[in-house]
Protein backbone atom coordinates (compact mmCIF):
# COMPACT_ATOMS: atom_id res chain seq x y z
CA UNK A 1 0.00 0.00 0.00
CA UNK A 2 1.53 3.53 -1.28
CA UNK A 3 1.31 6.50 0.65
CA UNK A 4 0.55 10.17 -0.20
CA UNK A 5 1.43 13.48 1.56
CA UNK A 6 -1.84 15.82 2.20
CA UNK A 7 -1.29 19.43 3.73
CA UNK A 8 -3.38 22.02 5.94
CA UNK A 9 -2.20 24.63 7.62
CA UNK A 10 -0.70 23.08 10.58
CA UNK A 11 1.61 20.58 8.31
CA UNK A 12 1.92 17.80 6.16
CA UNK A 13 0.37 13.98 6.96
CA UNK A 14 0.78 10.86 5.26
CA UNK A 15 -2.23 9.18 4.08
CA UNK A 16 -2.31 5.75 3.14
CA UNK A 17 -3.51 5.29 -0.58
CA UNK A 18 -6.18 3.41 -0.61
CA UNK A 19 -8.58 5.81 1.57
CA UNK A 20 -10.61 8.76 0.55
CA UNK A 21 -10.42 10.59 3.02
CA UNK A 22 -7.63 13.45 3.83
CA UNK A 23 -5.77 15.26 6.24
CA UNK A 24 -7.98 17.00 7.84
CA UNK A 25 -10.25 13.56 8.60
CA UNK A 26 -6.74 12.14 9.97
CA UNK A 27 -6.37 14.53 12.15
CA UNK A 28 -10.27 14.43 13.76
CA UNK A 29 -9.43 10.57 13.45
CA UNK A 30 -6.36 10.96 15.86
CA UNK A 31 -7.77 13.65 17.95
CA UNK A 32 -11.07 12.08 19.36
CA UNK A 33 -10.83 8.54 20.55
CA UNK A 34 -14.14 9.20 22.76
CA UNK A 35 -16.63 6.86 21.72
CA UNK A 36 -14.61 4.57 19.85
CA UNK A 37 -18.09 4.68 16.99
CA UNK A 38 -16.87 6.12 13.98
CA UNK A 39 -19.96 7.69 11.98
CA UNK A 40 -19.90 5.13 9.70
CA UNK A 41 -22.11 3.10 11.83
CA UNK A 42 -24.50 5.08 11.15
CA UNK A 43 -25.63 4.62 7.89
CA UNK A 44 -28.79 7.41 6.88
CA UNK A 45 -25.59 9.93 8.90
CA UNK A 46 -23.58 9.41 5.92
CA UNK A 47 -26.41 9.59 3.37
CA UNK A 48 -27.34 12.39 4.84
CA UNK A 49 -24.19 14.55 4.33
CA UNK A 50 -24.27 12.99 0.46
CA UNK A 51 -27.88 14.77 -0.14
CA UNK A 52 -26.86 17.68 1.75
CA UNK A 53 -23.74 17.88 -0.76
CA UNK A 54 -25.60 17.16 -3.55
CA UNK A 55 -28.29 20.15 -3.00
CA UNK A 56 -25.62 22.51 -2.13
CA UNK A 57 -23.53 21.55 -5.36
CA UNK A 58 -26.45 21.39 -7.81
CA UNK A 59 -27.24 24.68 -6.11
CA UNK A 60 -24.19 26.46 -6.73
CA UNK A 61 -23.90 25.37 -10.22
CA UNK A 62 -27.00 26.89 -10.94
CA UNK A 63 -25.94 29.90 -9.07
CA UNK A 64 -22.93 30.57 -11.37
CA UNK A 65 -20.44 29.94 -9.25
CA UNK A 66 -19.80 26.79 -9.10
CA UNK A 67 -18.20 25.05 -12.80
CA UNK A 68 -20.65 23.01 -14.11
CA UNK A 69 -18.10 19.61 -14.64
CA UNK A 70 -16.89 20.25 -11.03
CA UNK A 71 -20.45 20.43 -9.80
CA UNK A 72 -21.35 16.65 -12.22
CA UNK A 73 -18.29 15.22 -10.57
CA UNK A 74 -19.04 16.16 -6.88
CA UNK A 75 -23.04 14.88 -7.65
CA UNK A 76 -21.25 11.91 -8.77
CA UNK A 77 -19.65 11.20 -5.96
CA UNK A 78 -22.78 12.08 -3.62
CA UNK A 79 -24.96 9.92 -5.05
CA UNK A 80 -22.08 6.83 -4.28
CA UNK A 81 -22.70 8.07 -0.27
CA UNK A 82 -26.64 8.41 -1.16
CA UNK A 83 -26.94 5.05 -2.30
CA UNK A 84 -24.68 3.53 0.25
CA UNK A 85 -21.22 3.08 -0.85
CA UNK A 86 -18.11 4.58 0.93
CA UNK A 87 -19.48 3.86 4.42
CA UNK A 88 -16.14 2.57 6.00
CA UNK A 89 -14.35 6.18 4.93
CA UNK A 90 -16.15 7.98 7.37
CA UNK A 91 -14.41 7.53 10.33
CA UNK A 92 -14.26 10.31 12.64
CA UNK A 93 -15.57 9.80 16.36
CA UNK A 94 -19.33 10.74 16.60
CA UNK A 95 -18.20 12.61 20.15
CA UNK A 96 -15.48 14.90 19.01
CA UNK A 97 -14.16 19.03 19.54
CA UNK A 98 -14.92 21.13 16.79
CA UNK A 99 -18.85 21.29 16.62
CA UNK A 100 -18.56 18.38 13.91
CA UNK A 101 -16.02 20.04 11.87
CA UNK A 102 -13.60 16.72 11.84
CA UNK A 103 -17.12 15.23 10.39
CA UNK A 104 -17.70 17.72 8.11
CA UNK A 105 -13.97 17.61 7.02
CA UNK A 106 -14.78 13.96 6.41
CA UNK A 107 -17.07 14.30 4.07
CA UNK A 108 -15.59 17.03 2.30
CA UNK A 109 -12.63 14.75 1.45
CA UNK A 110 -14.38 11.36 0.55
CA UNK A 111 -16.43 13.60 -1.82
CA UNK A 112 -13.74 15.00 -3.48
CA UNK A 113 -11.24 12.35 -3.79
CA UNK A 114 -13.84 10.37 -5.70
CA UNK A 115 -14.49 13.16 -7.83
CA UNK A 116 -11.37 13.79 -8.76
CA UNK A 117 -10.87 10.13 -9.54
CA UNK A 118 -14.32 10.69 -11.90
CA UNK A 119 -12.20 13.52 -13.33
CA UNK A 120 -9.50 11.34 -14.39
CA UNK A 121 -6.68 12.36 -11.19
CA UNK A 122 -5.36 11.03 -8.51
CA UNK A 123 -6.33 11.46 -4.92
CA UNK A 124 -5.20 14.65 -2.96
CA UNK A 125 -4.69 16.59 -5.94
CA UNK A 126 -7.18 19.19 -4.33
CA UNK A 127 -5.40 21.79 -7.11
CA UNK A 128 -8.30 20.34 -9.49
CA UNK A 129 -11.03 19.53 -7.10
CA UNK A 130 -10.68 21.03 -3.19
CA UNK A 131 -12.72 19.82 -0.48
CA UNK A 132 -12.92 23.00 0.92
CA UNK A 133 -13.16 25.53 -2.09
CA UNK A 134 -15.36 23.17 -4.43
CA UNK A 135 -16.92 20.70 -2.18
CA UNK A 136 -17.26 23.31 0.89
CA UNK A 137 -18.35 26.59 -1.39
CA UNK A 138 -20.49 28.55 0.16
CA UNK A 139 -21.05 26.17 3.22
CA UNK A 140 -19.65 26.18 7.29
CA UNK A 141 -20.14 23.26 9.37
CA UNK A 142 -22.52 25.03 11.18
CA UNK A 143 -25.07 24.91 8.96
CA UNK A 144 -24.21 21.85 6.72
CA UNK A 145 -23.56 19.32 9.99
CA UNK A 146 -27.11 20.01 11.48
CA UNK A 147 -28.88 19.88 8.47
CA UNK A 148 -27.79 16.40 7.72
CA UNK A 149 -28.21 15.61 11.29
CA UNK A 150 -32.17 16.79 11.04
CA UNK A 151 -32.22 14.66 7.74
CA UNK A 152 -30.76 11.56 9.33
CA UNK A 153 -32.84 11.39 12.20
CA UNK A 154 -36.19 11.79 9.64
CA UNK A 155 -34.37 9.33 7.82
CA UNK A 156 -33.89 7.02 11.00
CA UNK A 157 -37.62 7.86 12.97
CA UNK A 158 -39.41 6.15 9.85
CA UNK A 159 -37.51 2.63 11.05
CA UNK A 160 -38.35 3.23 14.43
CA UNK A 161 -41.60 4.31 14.18
CA UNK A 162 -42.42 1.72 11.74
CA UNK A 163 -40.79 -1.09 14.60
CA UNK A 164 -43.39 0.54 17.15
CA UNK A 165 -46.02 0.43 14.93
CA UNK A 166 -45.63 -3.68 14.47
CA UNK A 167 -45.57 -4.01 17.97
CA UNK A 168 -48.82 -2.04 18.53
CA UNK A 169 -50.31 -4.46 15.66
CA UNK A 170 -48.73 -7.37 17.70
CA UNK A 171 -50.36 -6.14 20.93
CA UNK A 172 -53.90 -5.76 19.30
CA UNK A 173 -53.66 -8.98 17.84
CA UNK A 174 -52.95 -10.76 21.25
CA UNK A 175 -55.82 -8.54 22.63
CA UNK A 176 -58.34 -10.02 19.64
CA UNK A 177 -56.95 -13.53 21.04
CA UNK A 178 -57.11 -13.08 24.48
CA UNK A 179 -60.36 -11.17 24.04
CA UNK A 180 -62.48 -13.95 25.96
CA UNK A 181 -59.84 -14.62 28.84
CA UNK A 182 -61.23 -13.04 32.07
CA UNK A 183 -58.88 -12.03 34.96
CA UNK A 184 -58.77 -9.94 37.72
CA UNK A 185 -57.31 -6.19 37.12
CA UNK A 186 -55.39 -4.90 40.20
CA UNK A 187 -54.63 -1.28 41.35
CA UNK A 188 -51.61 -0.93 44.42
CA UNK A 189 -50.67 -4.14 43.20
CA UNK A 190 -53.97 -5.63 45.14
CA UNK A 191 -57.48 -6.94 43.35
CA UNK A 192 -58.99 -3.80 42.02
CA UNK A 193 -62.14 -5.36 39.35
CA UNK A 194 -62.61 -8.01 36.69
CA UNK A 195 -61.30 -7.70 33.29
CA UNK A 196 -60.33 -9.55 30.39
CA UNK A 197 -56.68 -10.46 29.57
CA UNK A 198 -57.65 -9.09 26.09
CA UNK A 199 -58.84 -5.26 27.39
CA UNK A 200 -55.27 -5.39 29.45
CA UNK A 201 -53.47 -6.19 25.79
CA UNK A 202 -55.58 -3.44 24.34
CA UNK A 203 -54.22 -1.26 26.36
CA UNK A 204 -50.91 -1.43 25.64
CA UNK A 205 -51.34 -1.38 21.87
CA UNK A 206 -53.04 1.74 22.46
CA UNK A 207 -50.73 3.55 24.23
CA UNK A 208 -47.46 2.69 21.59
CA UNK A 209 -49.95 4.12 19.06
CA UNK A 210 -50.09 7.21 21.22
CA UNK A 211 -46.11 7.13 20.72
CA UNK A 212 -45.73 6.77 17.02
CA UNK A 213 -48.37 9.87 16.81
CA UNK A 214 -45.91 11.85 19.26
CA UNK A 215 -43.01 10.89 17.23
CA UNK A 216 -44.68 12.18 13.87
CA UNK A 217 -45.44 15.01 14.85
CA UNK A 218 -42.18 15.96 16.87
CA UNK A 219 -40.62 14.69 13.27
CA UNK A 220 -42.23 17.47 11.41
CA UNK A 221 -40.18 19.97 13.28
CA UNK A 222 -36.94 18.34 12.28
CA UNK A 223 -37.57 19.49 8.60
CA UNK A 224 -36.55 23.12 9.29
CA UNK A 225 -33.09 23.90 8.71
CA UNK A 226 -30.33 26.46 8.70
CA UNK A 227 -28.53 25.68 4.96
CA UNK A 228 -27.30 28.45 3.53
CA UNK A 229 -27.11 29.96 7.19
CA UNK A 230 -23.29 29.29 7.10
CA UNK A 231 -20.91 30.40 9.89
CA UNK A 232 -23.24 32.11 12.07
CA UNK A 233 -26.77 32.97 10.12
CA UNK A 234 -25.30 35.81 8.03
CA UNK A 235 -25.03 33.17 4.86
CA UNK A 236 -21.06 34.80 4.64
CA UNK A 237 -19.41 33.33 1.37
CA UNK A 238 -22.95 32.13 0.11
CA UNK A 239 -24.03 33.43 -3.29
CA UNK A 240 -27.21 35.48 -3.37
CA UNK A 241 -30.11 33.33 -3.48
CA UNK A 242 -28.58 30.11 -2.55
CA UNK A 243 -30.02 28.99 0.69
CA UNK A 244 -33.19 29.09 -0.79
CA UNK A 245 -32.02 27.57 -4.36
CA UNK A 246 -30.04 24.68 -1.81
CA UNK A 247 -33.04 23.95 0.71
CA UNK A 248 -35.51 23.78 -3.03
CA UNK A 249 -33.03 20.94 -4.24
CA UNK A 250 -32.68 19.24 -0.61
CA UNK A 251 -36.45 18.87 -0.84
CA UNK A 252 -36.68 17.50 -4.11
CA UNK A 253 -33.76 14.89 -3.68
CA UNK A 254 -35.26 13.76 -0.13
CA UNK A 255 -39.07 13.88 -0.61
CA UNK A 256 -39.02 15.22 2.22
CA UNK A 257 -40.35 18.96 2.53
CA UNK A 258 -37.45 21.27 4.00
CA UNK A 259 -38.35 24.35 5.58
CA UNK A 260 -35.73 27.44 5.31
CA UNK A 261 -35.85 28.85 9.07
CA UNK A 262 -37.25 32.38 8.90
CA UNK A 263 -34.28 33.59 11.21
CA UNK A 264 -30.85 32.08 10.47
CA UNK A 265 -29.62 33.22 13.54
CA UNK A 266 -31.50 32.13 15.63
CA UNK A 267 -31.86 28.61 14.11
CA UNK A 268 -27.55 28.58 13.93
CA UNK A 269 -27.65 28.11 17.83
CA UNK A 270 -31.01 26.24 18.64
CA UNK A 271 -31.42 22.72 19.62
CA UNK A 272 -34.92 22.79 20.84
CA UNK A 273 -36.08 20.19 17.85
CA UNK A 274 -33.64 17.68 19.54
CA UNK A 275 -34.79 18.27 23.27
CA UNK A 276 -38.28 17.80 21.90
CA UNK A 277 -37.86 14.73 20.19
CA UNK A 278 -35.10 13.29 23.22
CA UNK A 279 -38.08 13.92 25.65
CA UNK A 280 -40.93 11.72 23.11
CA UNK A 281 -38.24 9.47 23.28
CA UNK A 282 -37.85 9.10 27.11
CA UNK A 283 -41.95 9.14 27.15
CA UNK A 284 -42.32 6.20 24.68
CA UNK A 285 -39.15 4.62 26.95
CA UNK A 286 -41.52 5.00 30.16
CA UNK A 287 -44.38 3.40 28.79
CA UNK A 288 -42.37 0.60 27.43
CA UNK A 289 -40.62 0.22 30.92
CA UNK A 290 -44.03 0.30 32.19
CA UNK A 291 -45.46 -2.57 29.62
CA UNK A 292 -42.46 -4.93 30.33
CA UNK A 293 -42.75 -4.35 34.03
CA UNK A 294 -46.44 -5.50 33.94
CA UNK A 295 -45.44 -8.54 31.22
CA UNK A 296 -42.54 -9.86 34.15
CA UNK A 297 -45.34 -9.61 37.06
CA UNK A 298 -47.89 -11.32 34.97
CA UNK A 299 -45.68 -13.83 34.20
CA UNK A 300 -43.90 -14.25 37.08
CA UNK A 301 -43.81 -17.91 39.29
CA UNK A 302 -44.52 -19.85 37.92
CA UNK A 303 -45.98 -22.21 40.86
CA UNK A 304 -45.46 -19.18 43.48
CA UNK A 305 -46.46 -16.06 41.41
CA UNK A 306 -49.02 -14.13 39.59
CA UNK A 307 -48.48 -17.05 36.98
CA UNK A 308 -50.96 -15.68 33.80
CA UNK A 309 -49.54 -15.58 31.16
CA UNK A 310 -46.56 -17.39 29.79
CA UNK A 311 -43.71 -16.09 27.98
CA UNK A 312 -41.31 -18.07 25.58
CA UNK A 313 -38.30 -19.52 26.66
CA UNK A 314 -35.13 -18.05 25.46
CA UNK A 315 -32.70 -19.70 27.51
CA UNK A 316 -31.76 -21.25 30.61
CA UNK A 317 -32.07 -18.73 33.57
CA UNK A 318 -29.71 -20.10 36.20
CA UNK A 319 -26.29 -21.16 36.21
CA UNK A 320 -26.97 -23.01 39.69
CA UNK A 321 -31.05 -23.32 39.87
CA UNK A 322 -32.01 -25.74 37.28
CA UNK A 323 -35.46 -25.53 35.16
CA UNK A 324 -35.08 -21.75 35.65
CA UNK A 325 -36.13 -19.34 32.99
CA UNK A 326 -36.32 -15.79 33.14
CA UNK A 327 -37.99 -13.23 31.29
CA UNK A 328 -35.17 -12.16 29.65
CA UNK A 329 -36.22 -10.00 26.67
CA UNK A 330 -38.82 -7.90 29.08
CA UNK A 331 -35.33 -7.31 31.05
CA UNK A 332 -33.27 -5.99 27.92
CA UNK A 333 -36.18 -3.48 26.94
CA UNK A 334 -36.37 -2.53 30.28
CA UNK A 335 -32.49 -1.73 30.35
CA UNK A 336 -32.39 -0.05 26.92
CA UNK A 337 -35.62 2.11 28.18
CA UNK A 338 -33.04 3.12 31.13
CA UNK A 339 -30.34 3.97 28.89
CA UNK A 340 -32.58 6.39 26.46
CA UNK A 341 -33.93 7.99 29.47
CA UNK A 342 -30.15 8.89 30.57
CA UNK A 343 -29.44 9.76 27.51
CA UNK A 344 -32.17 12.31 27.96
CA UNK A 345 -30.36 14.20 30.31
CA UNK A 346 -27.39 14.16 28.10
CA UNK A 347 -29.26 15.85 24.96
CA UNK A 348 -30.97 18.58 27.61
CA UNK A 349 -27.09 19.33 29.30
CA UNK A 350 -25.73 19.25 25.59
CA UNK A 351 -28.77 21.88 24.43
CA UNK A 352 -28.30 24.04 27.42
CA UNK A 353 -24.79 24.36 27.23
CA UNK A 354 -24.88 26.18 23.66
CA UNK A 355 -23.33 29.70 23.80
CA UNK A 356 -24.05 33.06 21.49
CA UNK A 357 -24.44 32.02 17.69
CA UNK A 358 -23.06 28.36 18.09
CA UNK A 359 -23.97 25.25 19.64
CA UNK A 360 -20.92 23.39 20.00
CA UNK A 361 -22.02 20.44 21.89
CA UNK A 362 -24.09 19.15 18.92
CA UNK A 363 -21.94 16.35 18.06
CA UNK A 364 -23.08 14.74 21.66
CA UNK A 365 -26.38 15.48 20.95
CA UNK A 366 -26.20 13.43 17.65
CA UNK A 367 -24.38 10.48 19.53
CA UNK A 368 -27.35 10.93 22.30
CA UNK A 369 -29.97 10.56 19.64
CA UNK A 370 -28.98 7.87 17.22
CA UNK A 371 -28.29 5.73 20.36
CA UNK A 372 -31.57 5.98 21.49
CA UNK A 373 -33.21 5.55 18.51
CA UNK A 374 -31.54 2.68 17.09
CA UNK A 375 -30.94 0.94 20.36
CA UNK A 376 -35.06 1.01 20.94
CA UNK A 377 -35.92 0.01 17.21
CA UNK A 378 -34.01 -3.38 18.38
CA UNK A 379 -35.15 -3.19 21.73
CA UNK A 380 -38.75 -3.00 19.98
CA UNK A 381 -38.16 -5.49 17.25
CA UNK A 382 -37.13 -7.60 20.09
CA UNK A 383 -39.92 -6.97 22.69
CA UNK A 384 -42.28 -8.46 19.82
CA UNK A 385 -40.50 -11.22 17.86
CA UNK A 386 -38.95 -12.63 20.90
CA UNK A 387 -41.90 -12.25 23.47
CA UNK A 388 -45.31 -10.92 22.52
CA UNK A 389 -45.92 -13.09 19.46
CA UNK A 390 -45.50 -15.73 21.62
CA UNK A 391 -47.30 -15.26 24.79
CA UNK A 392 -50.16 -17.93 25.75
CA UNK A 393 -52.66 -17.46 28.61
CA UNK A 394 -53.30 -19.63 31.75
CA UNK A 395 -57.34 -19.19 31.53
CA UNK A 396 -58.53 -21.32 34.05
CA UNK A 397 -55.82 -20.00 36.61
CA UNK A 398 -57.10 -16.83 36.01
CA UNK A 399 -60.99 -17.32 36.41
CA UNK A 400 -60.60 -19.14 39.21
CA UNK A 401 -58.57 -16.10 41.39
CA UNK A 402 -61.00 -13.76 39.96
CA UNK A 403 -63.87 -16.04 41.19
CA UNK A 404 -62.18 -16.65 44.16
CA UNK A 405 -60.97 -12.55 44.95
CA UNK A 406 -63.13 -10.75 47.15
CA UNK A 407 -62.46 -7.75 44.63
CA UNK A 408 -65.53 -8.64 42.72
CA UNK A 409 -67.80 -7.20 45.66
CA UNK A 410 -67.65 -3.88 43.88
CA UNK A 411 -69.62 -5.63 41.25
CA UNK A 412 -72.78 -5.71 44.03
CA UNK A 413 -71.81 -2.60 45.80
CA UNK A 414 -75.35 -0.66 43.53
CA UNK A 415 -77.08 -3.31 45.12
CA UNK A 416 -75.93 -3.91 48.25
CA UNK A 417 -74.70 -0.17 49.20
CA UNK A 418 -70.49 0.03 50.33
CA UNK A 419 -71.39 -0.42 53.81
CA UNK A 420 -72.63 -4.11 53.36
CA UNK A 421 -70.14 -4.99 51.03
CA UNK A 422 -67.07 -3.91 53.33
CA UNK A 423 -68.75 -6.14 56.09
CA UNK A 424 -69.19 -9.02 53.53
CA UNK A 425 -65.85 -8.74 52.36
CA UNK A 426 -64.02 -8.50 55.84
CA UNK A 427 -65.59 -11.47 56.81
CA UNK A 428 -64.53 -13.48 53.72
CA UNK A 429 -61.25 -11.72 54.70
CA UNK A 430 -60.99 -13.35 57.82
CA UNK A 431 -62.64 -16.77 57.29
CA UNK A 432 -61.56 -17.62 53.97
CA UNK A 433 -64.94 -18.31 52.37
CA UNK A 434 -66.11 -17.41 48.99
CA UNK A 435 -68.24 -14.39 48.34
CA UNK A 436 -70.27 -16.62 46.78
CA UNK A 437 -70.70 -19.06 50.01
CA UNK A 438 -71.51 -15.68 52.47
CA UNK A 439 -73.96 -13.65 49.89
CA UNK A 440 -76.17 -16.68 48.20
CA UNK A 441 -76.06 -19.46 50.31
CA UNK A 442 -75.54 -17.84 54.32
CA UNK A 443 -76.98 -14.63 54.27
CA UNK A 444 -79.69 -14.89 51.02
CA UNK A 445 -78.94 -11.99 49.32
CA UNK A 446 -80.05 -12.92 45.84
CA UNK A 447 -80.81 -15.82 44.67
CA UNK A 448 -78.44 -18.42 42.41
CA UNK A 449 -79.85 -17.53 39.12
CA UNK A 450 -79.57 -13.96 39.88
CA UNK A 451 -75.35 -14.31 40.90
CA UNK A 452 -74.96 -15.91 37.74
CA UNK A 453 -76.76 -12.92 35.75
CA UNK A 454 -74.74 -10.29 37.83
CA UNK A 455 -71.14 -12.50 37.30
CA UNK A 456 -71.38 -13.25 33.98
CA UNK A 457 -68.44 -12.59 32.00
CA UNK A 458 -69.96 -9.79 29.86
CA UNK A 459 -70.75 -8.23 32.95
CA UNK A 460 -67.53 -8.66 34.43
CA UNK A 461 -66.00 -7.00 31.84
CA UNK A 462 -68.26 -4.57 31.14
CA UNK A 463 -70.45 -4.16 33.88
CA UNK A 464 -74.06 -2.62 33.28
CA UNK A 465 -75.30 -0.24 36.23
CA UNK A 466 -77.53 -2.27 38.03
CA UNK A 467 -79.76 -1.10 41.18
Amino acid sequence: MGMRIEKDFLGAKEIPNDVYYGVQTLRGKENFHITGVPMSTEPYFVKAFGYVKKAAALANRDLGVLDPKLAGAITFACDRLIAGELRDQFVTDFIQGGAGTSTNMNANEVIANVALEQLGHEKGEYQYLSPNDHVNFGQSTNDVYPTAFRLALILRLDSYMRALQLLQEALISKSKEFARILKMGRTHLQDAVPMSLGQEFNGWGTTIGEEVQRLSEVRQLLHEINLGATAIGTMVTAAPGYPELATKYLSELTNEKFILAGDLIEATSDTGAYVLLSGVLKRTSAKLTKICNDIRLLSSGPRCGFNEINLPQMQPGSSIMPGKVNPVIPEVVNQTSFLVIGLDLTVTLAASAGQLQLNVMEPVITYALFTSISTMENAVNSLRVNCIDGITANEEHMREMVLNSLGIITVLKPLLGYKQCAEIAREGYETGKSLHTIVVEERKLMTPQRWEEIFSFENLISPEFDR
